[in-house]
């Protein structure tokens, strides 16, 4: 039977997406792998993910991948600098790249052995504009952080799909099917508590891989969607 998993927030940690996807679910070419974004930032290794993921891609493995605002928030920080101009030769500092660095770019660059951002790969730039704002399944909408539904269409705010944090879902606007996130951190138990509870409305996979120091934090998890069977990686990189 073809499996499909969901895995949530990556953040940098290389060797536990890696564990988890070698390990855990071992997926054949037959199975899908659906990721919400964030797959880069406040881990040690984003450039390792992202090469991990294109090789995933290159092997032929059945996949889909969303936006995550981290990658938004590279990307406007890398365009706001490619385009501020110099003054008496000296470059101006552009007001999203500190942003971006505050919260966790300085780990990516890190990773990547840069300290301009017109250094990172355009293959990976190239990669991340690609990258999907939401996926329609038969039974599920996935997205990075959720949906707007105070305007007619949620479809059409795609800032919200990678920024929100709170919202009321109106179920007859997703064709009352589940939505699955990642973005907003939770403990386990909560995520379990989703998975059993058929009436909520939703499903947050988003553990805080990064998030070392708080009990219930601090893993990587896949759900597989026909079983709703899941996977918990702990992280091997920090």
């Amino acid at each position: 039977m073809r499996k499909h998993w969901v895995i949530p927030d990556i953040h940098g940690c290389a060797k536990t997406l890696t564990a988890l996807i070698e390990d855990m679910i071992q997926p054949s070419k037959h199975d899908w792998l659906y990721f919400l974004g964030d797959y880069i930032d406040r881990g040690p290794a984003s450039k390792e993910v992202i090469e991990y993921l294109m090789y995933l891609q290159k092997e032929d493995y059945n996949l889909r991948f969303l936006m995550g605002n981290h990658e938004d928030y590279l990307l406007r920080a890398y365009d706001e600098e490619k385009n501020l101009k110099s003054f008496l030769g000296i470059k101006q500092k552009g007001k999203k790249k500190k942003e971006w660095l505050f919260h966790g770019g300085k780990q990516c660059m890190e990773s990547y052995g840069i300290s301009e951002l017109k250094d990172m790969p355009e293959e990976h730039l190239d990669w991340m504009r690609k990258l999907e704002y939401y996926i329609e399944l038969d039974d599920y909408f996935l997205v990075h952080a959720g949906f707007n539904f105070s305007i007619p269409d949620p479809f059409e705010d795609k800032n919200a799909m990678l920024w929100l944090r709170e919202y009321d879902i109106e179920p007859a606007k997703v064709k009352n099917k589940k939505i699955i996130h990642g973005h907003v951190p939770v403990n386990l138990e909560f995520i379990d508590l989703c998975l059993r509870n058929n009436s909520y409305k939703f499903i947050d996979l988003d553990n805080g891989v990064y998030m070392q120091k708080r009990e219930g934090f601090g893993n990587l998890v896949a759900l597989e969607l026909t079983t709703k069977d899941y996977r918990v990686q702990y992280n091997l990189d920090l």
